[in-house]
């Protein structure tokens, strides 16, 4: 007779985390992380608790709730606890002096408003360089919304057409045709120059456990890529390589976070940097999307394999690709070396190593790349 199987309490929750996202809510693996934190906090015996949690973790609207608690009793197995909302309190209505005592009377209420813009600045800009890996749930909420505002430039290329122009060579194909139209007549003198076209940019993210605190922000860094009008092909690097841009081309950024975490299989695992840099070029980077492109690398450059693989890999890349940037979270810290044998075998062949820990130095790596 075979033992029943039993799970831990984490497995079961997680699972359940899971079971949300194929229903359809928005659930990312950054909420997982703090889906599991909070039941943690709470107690995983406590069923209302647990509860609780999920939908304050896990849901992002109230037209979500009643699609958790349906997954819940599924799930689980029986009703949701019953969530009772107290009323409100009316807020204390005070009385407000027409006249502020500490002030001469010369200023207004602008004052006030000019005090709470430059604190909301403020609170903003310091956001921007903290560290990703050290902010908490509502901090994460607020850094997503920045990124809204983030809108990456594609650098561009020289094409073999030409344009018209006001200045620069004599056209002189366009004015024998001109003087032909006119039956031999002369006409003004046109000029020409070289166009240019936008360049592709390959984003290759690594989703391995080490940089899993900096995925979802990675990946939201990508989409703001995938939905603007360059070319652009995004690759997650874990164990295996996995291509998901169709998954970030949709316009909604939590559900296409949501999408690429359904299409990633081995998020937070292992890594294998040099096997998936070898996947990358022998089946795509050959064939012409690494060819003249910006290719950028965000890992940390943690190698579960030796670094010779690697080194060889990058070395190939960097004889196909225009430039090759690699972006590491750990690069903007104090007293951060490139020790690490993976990283070291990786440097001699980037044209760039930057930082990306925060909003700011995400911003640094789109100006780089725009550029490039």
């Amino acid at each position: 007779m075979t033992a029943p199987t039993t799970h831990s309490a984490d497995e079961v929750l997680l699972g359940f985390a899971r079971a949300c996202r194929a229903a359809g809510l928005p659930v990312t693996a950054d909420r997982e992380r703090t889906y599991l934190t909070a039941c943690a906090a709470v107690g995983v015996a406590d069923a209302a608790g647990v509860h609780i949690a999920g939908r304050a973790t896990l849901c992002s609207t109230p037209q979500d709730l009643d699609r958790y608690d349906a997954v819940y009793a599924a799930w689980f197995g029986g009703p949701a606890p019953s969530v009772s909302r107290a009323p409100r309190p009316a807020p204390p209505v005070t009385a407000a002096p027409l006249t502020d005592p500490d002030h001469d009377g010369r200023g207004g209420p602008d004052e006030d408003d000019s005090d709470i813009v430059r604190a909301t600045a403020s609170a903003t800009e310091v956001l921007r360089h903290r560290d990703i890996a050290e902010l908490s749930a509502a901090d994460k909420r607020r850094l997503a919304a920045l990124f809204g505002a983030l809108k990456p430039v594609s650098p561009t290329r020289r094409s073999l057409r030409h344009t018209g122009s006001n200045h620069g060579p004599v056209d002189g194909r366009r004015i024998l045709r001109e003087q032909l139209r006119r039956m031999g007549e002369p006409g003004p003198i046109r000029h020409h120059t070289q166009a240019s076209k936008p360049r592709r940019v390959v984003l290759l993210v690594d989703v391995s456990g080490s940089m899993s605190p900096y995925a979802d922000a990675l990946l939201r860094l990508a989409h703001r890529y995938v939905v603007g009008r360059g070319p652009v092909e995004v690759f997650t690097l874990g164990t295996r390589l996995t291509h998901v841009t169709r998954a970030l081309r949709q316009p909604d950024p939590d559900r296409a976070l949501v999408a690429a975490g359904a299409t990633v299989p081995d998020w937070s695992g292992g890594t294998r940097l040099g096997e998936g840099l070898a996947a990358f070029l022998d089946r795509w980077g050959r064939r012409g999307m690494a060819r003249g492109a910006v290719v950028v690398v965000f890992s940390d450059g943690w190698e579960r394999e030796g670094p010779d693989l690697l080194g060889e890999q990058m070395r190939r890349l960097a004889a196909l690709a225009h430039r090759v940037v690699w972006v590491n979270p750990h690069r903007g810290k104090d007293g951060y070396e490139p020790v690490q044998q993976g990283m070291a075998a990786a440097l001699p062949h980037c044209d760039d190593f930057l930082a990306g820990h925060s909003m700011a130095t995400f911003e640094a790596v789109t100006r780089v790349v725009a550029r490039a």
